[in-house]
């Protein structure tokens, strides 16, 4: 079968042996595996826990195969959504519901002998979800992504009748906005570097958007906010944008990490003890919040059909260079 493999040499399709089911796994042929910002920053040897090379994909919808011993959960011809993240189940964090925390957390397709950006792939029954029939295939691709925001808005403590700022207009960016409008934020201002991310971002509803790069970005997001944020989701997490974030929250606002740091930042601790700032970092998401999902994208709260490119598998390496382009949201593969 195909597999895609990231090499320091560049991206290439190479020809790998199928793999089979073991007791307990389900064999899931994918439909559409998406390209994270994880990967695009892993190309380029920027993501902190990815080490080249590797096989990418972790965002994965498709149809059961096949099943292995034992597997009880699905059937084939079942279409699933995948649960990346890989616990161990045992230790402090898995025993206490907090998977993603795993003291010896894997990730499929990121390190893993396996990814989804190929013709087939074998996955513990327990990582993946039954996709509705109400949910096309762009759809169902995008339910992981989308997982990610819920998390971190339930971590925040819900966004109703609060003021928000979203720094970053990708894939994250975007699906946050429309978790916060959904939830029923009293303002969203989101910042964006380019004038295409500002002007995609307009279309999906925010009160303003903002040139990042601006002198006065923080005062410009304050002002339109009418107030301080109540929440600011940092969805770049570089140092320009932590500083931002800190500055939009104070005082006594909440800072939620959500995207992938690639390197360490600074921040002004004595500011952060003064003005009570709340610093929380974000990690993946858990089962319930792939369940949100779900029902996010069913009820068409959270609309994905226009963030989507879709190129076929061969063309993986064009895929990945046009997800560091800036210029496509969300681009998917098709095996």
């Amino acid at each position: 079968m195909r597999q895609v493999i990231v090499t320091p040499g560049g991206v290439e399709v190479a020809d790998v042996e199928a793999p089979v089911p073991g007791p307990g796994e389900v064999l899931v042929r994918p439909v559409l595996a998406g390209i994270c910002g994880s990967d695009v920053h892993a190309v380029r040897g920027r993501h902190p826990n990815i080490v080249l090379p590797y096989r990418p994909g972790h965002e994965l919808a498709g149809v059961v195969e096949a099943t292995g011993a034992g597997v009880t959960r699905l059937r084939a011809g079942q279409r699933v959504a995948l649960e990346p993240f890989l616990p161990c189940w045992e230790c402090k964090q898995c025993r206490a519901g907090r998977e993603n925390l795993c003291e010896r957390l894997g990730f499929f397709g990121c390190g893993h002998e396996q990814g989804a950006m190929a013709d087939l792939c074998t996955v513990d029954q327990r990582r993946l979800h039954p996709v509705p029939d109400s949910l096309d295939w762009t759809q169902a691709a995008f339910i992981e992504p989308l997982g990610t925001p819920v998390h971190a808005a339930r971590l925040a403590g819900g966004l109703a009748g609060r003021t928000v700022a979203i720094l970053g207009a990708g894939t994250i960016g975007l699906l946050t906005l429309q978790v916060a409008r959904h939830q029923g934020a009293a303002r969203v201002v989101m910042t964006a570097r380019s004038q295409r991310s500002r002007d995609r971002a307009a279309k999906f509803g925010p009160d303003a958007v903002v040139d990042a790069t601006a002198a006065d970005a923080v005062e410009q997001v304050r002002d339109r906010l009418g107030e301080s944020a109540d929440v600011v989701f940092d969805c770049v997490a570089e140092q320009s944008t932590m500083d931002q974030a800190i500055a939009i929250a104070d005082k006594g606002g909440t800072i939620v990490v959500v995207g992938v740091p690639p390197e360490p930042v600074t921040v002004p601790l004595p500011l952060i003890q003064d003005s009570q700032l709340r610093l929380q970092g974000s990690a993946t998401y858990l089962p319930e919040d792939l369940t949100e999902a779900i029902a996010l994208l069913a009820a068409g709260a959270v609309t994905v059909s226009e963030l989507a490119t879709v190129r076929p598998l061969a063309e993986a390496a064009a895929a990945f260079a046009d997800a560091a382009t800036g210029e496509h949201v969300k681009v998917l593969l098709r095996p």
